[in-house]
C-alpha cells in the first residue's frame, strides 16, 4: 500500500513537467471567447454591466490599488468580474445553442448551471450542506457515546484506540464540506483552492484510518511510520495545487484513487473480520461505489440545477450516518474485548 503512495507521488512530480490541456468544448468556442474579451474590456454582456469589472471599493481603477486591504478587495472583485463574465457569456451562448437544438457543453470543465440567489451550483450546495449536517450529527453522537456509554476498562477510563483518528476525521470532514459549500456557491481561485485542499486532506486521513484500523496497528511508532508517507503525499499535493497549478482533472484523479484505496481496504477487512457490525460497513462501501458510478455518468444538470456530481453527493448522505454508527459499534466491540482482557489480567 505504501508502495502505491510512492508511485502516485512520482507521477505527481512527473506531471509538473508535462503540459495539460484543460480546455472544454464550451470555452473553446470562438463566440464565447469573443464575448469574454468584450466583457473584460467593457464590463458588460448583452446590456448587463458589472461594476466590479471597472472600479474598486473607493472608485479607484483596479490597477491602481495601494494598501493591503484595497488589494484584497480588488482581488475579490477581479474574481467576481471574471466569474460574472464567464457566467453571462455562457448563458448567452447556451441560449443560442438551445435555439439550434444543440446539447449543453462544458465551460472550463463545468456544466452550465443556473444561479439561485447567487449560488452557482445550487444542487451541489444543498447536498453538501446535508452531508455536513450528517457528519456534524454523527460526530457529536460519537463524542457523546464515548463519554457516556462506552464500556470502561480498569481505572474507569473509556478505551478505544482509534477515537482520536475518528475525531480528526470528523473535524476534517466538516471543514471539507464547509469549503465545498463555499466553493460551489462562488467559484473563484481562492475558494477552489480551499475546497480542493480540504477534500484531499480528509481523504488522506480516511485512508490512514482505514489502514491503521484494518491492520490493527496499535504501536505508536508503527502508526507514525505508516501515516508519514501518506501525510507527505497529501501535503505535496496540496502544495502543488496552491503553489504550482490548480489542476481539477489531476486533483479529481488523486481523490478518486485515495477513496478507491480506502474502500478496497475496508472491503477486504470486512470479509475476514468478526466484527458484528461489519454489515454496516458493507453498505457504506456499496454507497461509495454507487457514488462513483453516478459521478461517472457525468450528465448535464437537469433544469440547470442538479448534475451527476451533485447526485453523487446526494447518494452519500444516508451512508454518512451508517459510517458513524459503525464507528460507535466498533468502539463497543474493541472496548469490550479490552475490558475482558483487563479483567482476566486482574484476576
Amino acid at each position: 500500500m505504501l508502495g502505491c503512495c510512492y508511485v502516485v507521488a512520482f507521477l505527481l512530480a512527473l506531471s509538473s513537467s508535462i503540459p495539460v490541456l484543460n480546455a472544454s468544448a464550451g470555452d473553446s468556442d470562438q463566440h464565447y471567447r469573443n464575448c469574454l474579451t468584450e466583457c473584460g474590456e467593457t464590463g458588460c454582456v448583452g446590456g448587463k454591466c458589472f461594476p466590479e469589472c471597472t472600479i474598486s471599493s473607493k472608485g479607484v481603477p483596479l490597477n491602481h490599488s495601494r494598501n493591503l486591504l484595497e488589494k484584497i478587495y480588488v482581488h475579490w472583485n477581479k474574481g467576481g468580474c471574471q466569474n460574472n463574465c464567464q457566467y453571462h457569456c455562457m448563458l448567452d451562448r447556451e441560449e443560442k445553442r438551445a435555439s439550434l437544438d444543440h446539447d449543453p457543453v462544458k465551460y472550463h470543465g463545468k456544466w452550465p448551471f443556473k444561479r439561485v440567489y447567487g449560488i452557482e451550483e445550487p444542487g451541489s450546495v444543498a447536498f453538501f450542506a446535508l452531508n455536513l449536517a450528517m457528519h456534524f450529527h454523527g460526530w457529536l453522537s460519537f463524542i457523546s457515546f464515548l463519554k457516556n456509554k462506552l464500556p470502561l476498562k480498569v481505572g474507569r477510563k473509556a478505551h478505544y484506540g482509534y477515537a482520536c483518528l475518528w475525531h480528526v476525521h470528523g473535524l476534517l470532514a466538516l471543514n471539507a464540506f464547509f469549503w465545498s459549500i463555499v466553493s460551489h456557491s462562488r467559484h473563484i481561485e481562492l475558494t477552489e483552492k480551499l475546497d480542493f485542499s480540504a477534500t484531499v486532506a480528509v481523504l488522506g486521513l480516511s485512508l490512514i484510518l482505514a489502514i491503521l484500523r484494518c491492520f490493527n496497528i496499535r504501536n505508536e511508532a508503527a502508526r507514525v511510520m505508516t501515516s508519514a508517507p501518506i501525510t507527505s503525499f497529501v501535503t505535496t499535493h496540496i502544495l502543488y495545487l496552491n503553489c504550482f497549478k490548480l489542476d481539477y482533472v489531476w486533483h479529481s484523479n488523486i481523490c478518486q484513487a485515495l477513496a478507491a484505496m480506502q474502500l478496497t481496504i475496508w472491503a477486504i477487512w470486512s470479509v475476514f473480520s468478526q466484527n458484528p457490525s461489519r454489515w454496516k460497513l458493507w453498505l457504506v462501501i456499496l454507497g461509495g461505489v454507487a457514488a462513483f458510478v453516478v459521478k461517472g455518468l457525468d450528465f448535464p444538470p437537469y433544469e440547470g440545477l442538479v448534475d451527476a456530481h451533485a447526485l453523487s453527493h446526494a447518494v452519500t448522505v444516508p451512508f454518512t450516518c451508517l459510517r458513524w454508527s459503525f464507528a460507535r459499534d466498533d468502539a463497543v466491540y474493541l472496548a469490550s474485548k479490552r475490558v475482558k482482557r483487563d479483567k482476566l489480567k486482574s484476576t
